[in-house]
């Protein structure tokens, strides 16, 4: 004995059965990933960051250019950082003997 139970099949406006179908998935249609991005507290990482978002409406051969233009910035973003002065350089406590 089966605990299935069968599934009513749908009427056509004529009163006769039809198949009933399930939504088509699309597997190659776009999807978001809904991957969570936590703020880093940099404006400008936080913004190229969430540029990441524009992926998930575009078909599989768009996201390059996403991915692309997201590094570049993020790379951009990390040579600045380099190129700002930091702090002095603590005085030396070693004393050189002769």
């Amino acid at each position: 004995m089966s605990d299935a139970v069968p599934e009513p099949r749908a009427q056509a406006t004529d009163g006769e059965p039809t198949e009933a179908r399930a939504p088509e998935h699309d597997p190659a249609a776009p999807a978001p990933l809904d991957v969570p991005r936590a703020p880093t507290g940099n404006a400008e990482v936080d913004a190229r960051l969430a540029r990441l978002a524009d992926a998930d409406h575009l078909a599989t051969d768009g996201h390059v250019e996403v991915y692309e233009d997201v590094h570049r910035g993020l790379r951009d973003a990390l040579t600045a950082l380099d190129a700002r002065p930091g702090p002095p350089a603590p005085p030396s406590t070693y004393v050189p003997r002769s």
